[in-house]
């Protein structure tokens, strides 16, 4: 099976974790100006961009704000960023050289946040020891180039539902469906009383892409667990893959069956917040974070939960899980010794608390050994220990364009202006072939 286990070489772990989790995804920009040192040694100025879906404060904004009150010489200047064109945001500022001096990324090359393009491209600065210690161990791939790492992994995050467990119960859902058949027919009363199980920002690449990797977990991977490396040896393509079609008519079946809300194809991330703080749905395929801040809106009664999407044909069950925020340092800052003691610091056990505290996600450091049993990771806490769980695929794909073409093949299964057979088509064009 494919999974990560921390590396002996990590820092000291955290003790705690949240109930509830937030983060449905984080950006923002900023520049380089003049070079600064931290709070200890002198004033000090330098700019953070990260990815945001929301108004509410971000983790990194909190972040940010905890670094300053720590160092009152520091002066942190956030830009956050809207996520649905955060990757093409920042590169475009990269490629302008205004960029911030310290910029959230992604692990990989398959987002156009990736760390390995951004690096080969020249635009992030080799980070330090600290930053290796927090790289997962067999994942080195994604991190590095020739022994240089370029983002500080910040989580391990479940990309699974992120369900209201008190919503479902108030609709007559008892248990989160185990099945295909109990799905549908979840789906089935729900839409017969104007809500939804599932809420879909249709509209939305990077949650249209997620939706179907989320589903791909047990389509695809739980089946063949190594199917990225054989897609990248050639030993089999998008368009040859049963696993991939199945998890497109699924996107397809859902839409028709009532499992999204109405005009989920035009919705944008507010559909997501607003379904699940209202009770119109009752989850979502969103990053395991996400109940935190959905929860500030949402009744105390909700009971989020991180649920694992039915393997098809009675299987068996099967998660994304990964390491899926990173930190960089812009290549071209003039403040690289400020931003470097921050990005520092985001690895001590005071930071990852307060990281944590705010987004819900799981530690990189120490996931394997805390008590997940009354958390909202309950429902997958045995998929975890028996490492039943694949990393976010578009991580591993060589490049950004093949994300980008399942995103808008999701959105045009869901207008009905794409098959299957193109979708998968471009998969495999994208690849490079």
């Amino acid at each position: 099976m494919t999974q990560h286990s921390p590396s002996a070489r990590r820092r000291g772990a955290i003790v705690a974790i949240p109930v509830l989790g937030a983060l449905l995804l984080a950006g923002c920009s900023g520049s380089g100006g003049e070079s600064g040192e931290s709070g200890d040694s002198g004033s000090a100025e330098f700019s953070f961009t990260f990815a945001t879906s929301n108004n509410l404060e971000s983790p990194y904004e909190t972040l940010a704000n905890a670094y300053m009150e720590a160092n009152p010489d520091v002066t942190i200047t956030t830009n956050p960023t809207p996520n649905d064109k955060y990757g093409e945001t920042i590169r475009t500022q990269f490629q302008a050289g205004n960029a911030a001096d310290v910029v959230q990324t992604t692990p990989g090359s398959g987002d156009a946040r990736g760390i390995i393009p951004l690096a080969e491209a020249g635009f992030l600065e080799p980070l330090g020891d600290t930053a290796a210690s927090l790289v997962p161990a067999g994942s080195e791939t994604i991190f590095e180039i020739d022994g240089d790492v370029y983002g500080q992994p910040m989580d391990f995050t479940i990309a699974g539902v992120v369900a209201s467990m008190g919503t479902a119960a108030m609709n007559g859902l008892d248990e989160w469906p185990a099945d295909e058949a109990a799905l549908y027919d979840a789906c089935s009363a729900l839409a017969a009383d104007g809500k939804s199980l599932l809420a879909l920002a249709g509209a939305a690449g990077p949650n249209a892409g997620l939706t179907a990797q989320g589903i791909a977990a047990t389509r695809v991977y739980g089946e063949t667990p190594d199917w990225n490396e054989q897609r990248a040896a050639g030993d089999t393509t998008f368009a040859e893959s049963e696993g991939w079609a199945d998890t497109l008519q699924t996107v397809i079946d859902l839409n028709e069956g009532g499992c999204f809300q109405a005009g989920a194809e035009g919705a944008g991330f507010d559909a997501i917040t607003n379904g699940l703080a209202q009770g119109l749905s009752v989850g979502s395929f969103i990053p395991s974070g996400s109940a935190v801040e959905i929860a500030t809106a949402a009744p105390p009664e909700a009971d989020f939960k991180v649920q694992p999407f039915p393997a098809a044909d009675g299987g068996t069950p099967y998660i994304i899980a990964s390491s899926n925020y990173t930190i960089s340092i812009n290549a071209a800052s003039e403040k690289k010794d400020a931003a470097a003691e921050f990005v520092e610091w985001l690895a001590t056990s005071e930071a990852q608390e307060i990281y944590y505290e705010a987004s819900g996600l799981l530690p990189v450091s120490s996931y394997e050994e805390l008590d997940l049993s009354d958390t909202i990771y309950s429902p997958v806490v045995d998929l975890l220990a028996d490492g039943a769980y694949a990393p976010l695929p578009n991580n591993i794909w060589p490049n950004p364009s093949v994300y980008e073409a399942l995103q808008v093949g999701v959105q045009g299964l869901l207008t009905g202006q794409k098959t299957i057979d193109q979708v998968l088509q471009d998969m495999d064009a994208a690849w490079g072939e």
